[in-house]
């Protein structure tokens, strides 16, 4: 499958599209909601594998105030471009989302190398691998399986 081309605002200001991104070398797109709790448990996994061989956006579901608080909250700095309720949610609908989170990992083609809905331990250790980055600590207590 190959990826909807988009253009969405950024938390923070300015505005960047798929071919932008893509520009730079692979990226994970993750779609997330602020009040999700299997969203709260993952993104912070997900911040870890920055700096390896591709590059994360996590895209919310939310207003620009709700990314700020979330963030804060859990500690994230991930560049997070915004596809609102009040905008129709048309990326995250372009790209069939029906739970969050969802991940995509998508190549400089445009090709969708690697999906996933929910947390999983085992799917996300193969996605760390793919980056070159260790996501999960001996200290991390973390479930098997968590779903959106």
């Amino acid at each position: 499958d190959r990826a909807p081309g988009f253009e969405l605002p950024l938390a923070g200001g300015g505005r960047r599209s798929l071919t932008e991104l893509l520009e730079a070398g692979p990226v994970l797109l993750a779609f997330y909601k602020a009040s999700c709790p299997t969203c709260q448990l993952t993104l912070p996994y997900l911040q870890r594998l920055q700096g390896g061989r591709f590059q994360i956006y996590a895209i919310s579901q939310n207003e620009a105030d709700v990314v700020e608080e979330f963030n804060s909250a859990f500690d994230i700095n991930l560049p997070t471009p915004i596809d609102p309720a009040g905008g129709g949610y048309v990326v995250s609908n372009a790209f069939g989302i029906t739970h969050v989170p969802t991940m995509f990992l998508i190549e400089q083609d445009q090709s969708i190398s690697w999906a996933w809905s929910g947390f999983h331990k085992a799917q996300l250790e193969s996605l760390a691998e793919r980056a070159g980055r260790r996501i999960f600590e001996a200290a991390d207590r973390v479930p098997e399986s968590k779903f959106g």
